[in-house]
């Protein structure tokens, strides 16, 4: 037995190999599923937790036109998530964005109180 230790070879290139086969992956994957999606937005953002707060409400219907139950729970810790996001980007949007987010959680909390002052639908979980 020797006591050299194994070499280990590595190819000058190996950052070049690398990268190529990155950009092999990205055109593989556009190919897949057509063009590159934009760069994500903060309105983006809202939009999501905004259209999980209305289905939570129970704003939307099954393709075969049965109504979501409301979910007044999820409804509600979303609608408190809208909150933390206004809290937090306070002074660091632009005026659209702003005004966007303030009538978002203006809309979500009056459909909030809206169901619950109706009743919860069958179904749904009280607040």
């Amino acid at each position: 037995m020797t006591d050299e230790q194994p070499k280990i070879f590595v190819d000058s290139d190996w950052k070049k190999e690398a990268h190529q086969e990155k950009e092999k992956l990205a055109q593989a994957q556009e190919e897949i599923h057509g063009e590159e999606l934009p760069e994500p937005t903060f309105l983006e953002i809202v939009n999501l937790i905004a259209m999980q707060a209305i289905v939570s409400i129970g704003g939307f219907q099954t393709p075969d036109g049965q109504r979501i139950p409301a979910n007044l729970f999820m409804a509600r810790h979303q609608i408190e998530m809208l909150e933390i996001l206004r809290g937090k980007t306070q002074g660091n949007l632009t005026p659209q964005e702003q005004q966007i987010l303030d009538t978002t959680l203006h809309e979500i909390r009056l459909a909030f109180v809206q169901v619950t002052q109706a009743g919860s639908q069958p179904g749904s979980v009280k607040p």
